[in-house]
């Protein structure tokens, strides 16, 4: 049986974003700290107590608010398909994403929301909390960047669309920008990079971790994100969603389909984001 959930309209953003900053702010907690234990999880990926304290403020939180929509995290995965598959909306939450980046303490992770309908991300909030930067956005709403957003009043989506600007803001037609990952480069990400050296006079690399990678997209500040290495859903769909709503493409690199949700198999093909 197919499991109806309410309309995104009657979704506020707002509160997705006080939720998202809510969590940054339980793992600077934990960043702030002068050591952090690091568990490996089965595939060997890290895991700190930050993402344990995110995952369960979120999760937490849309239960209070949003209770008959259900949820579906990386710190809460194991749920079978054969039960989510009747999900026709649902949240996909990345609790920390970048444990790499907040290990290393560079400042390049953050926190991410998204919600899930009929198979496609129509909301998603980003928040880096070293940055105390967010990206949000809602499908026939728009997507918009905050800076200094802990400071900001942001509990309704009129004062997200008053104080945030909107995205994209840049447009550089004079040199192609491409942003990788810092942990992950790959040979075929290389040979798209010099594809693009072939038929463009000027090619820059920017390096990111996380998602920022697609927020950098949305922004204008890059026009490519190759992603030719492992990803799973929950790391890319809030940015897909605010992809979407500036304008931008978020496609698998075989089809230029865009990515789908809720699979099976919860990992993602190789794709390619651009503006």
């Amino acid at each position: 049986m197919i499991i109806r959930h309410r309309n995104i309209i009657n979704i506020n953003l707002g509160i997705i974003v006080q939720i998202a900053v809510a969590a940054g702010q339980k793992v600077m907690q934990i960043y702030d700290q002068d050591h952090v234990d690091v568990e490996l999880k089965n595939d060997l990926s890290p895991l700190t107590i930050a993402d344990k304290h995110s995952h369960q403020t979120i999760v937490s939180q849309l239960q209070k608010y949003y209770k008959d929509i259900p949820i579906l995290s990386e710190e809460g995965a194991a749920i079978p398909y054969h039960e989510r598959k009747s999900w026709d909306m649902f949240w996909l939450i990345d609790p920390l994403d970048g444990t790499k980046e907040f290990i290393k303490r560079n400042g390049e992770f953050t926190i991410n929301i998204a919600l899930i309908k009929d198979q496609k991300p129509v909301l998603g909030v980003i928040y880096a909390p070293v940055l105390d930067t967010l990206y949000a956005a809602k499908q026939g709403l728009g997507s918009f960047k905050i800076e200094s957003s802990a400071q900001c009043r942001l509990d309704d989506e009129k004062a997200i669309t008053e104080q945030g600007t909107v995205l994209p803001v840049f447009n550089n037609n004079d040199v192609v920008r491409v942003v990788a990952s810092r942990s992950h480069m790959s040979p075929e990400t290389a040979a798209f990079i010099g594809k693009l050296k072939d038929s463009h006079q000027q090619v820059e690399m920017i390096s990111s971790g996380s998602s920022l990678k697609m927020c950098l997209v949305a922004e204008g500040t890059c026009d490519y994100y190759p992603r030719f290495a492992p990803t799973m859903e929950w790391d890319t769909a809030a940015g897909h969603a605010i992809v979407e709503q500036a304008g931008g493409d978020v496609c698998m690199a075989n089809t230029k389909e865009p990515l789908i949700y809720n699979k099976e198999c919860l990992r993602n093909p190789w794709f390619i984001v651009s503006r």
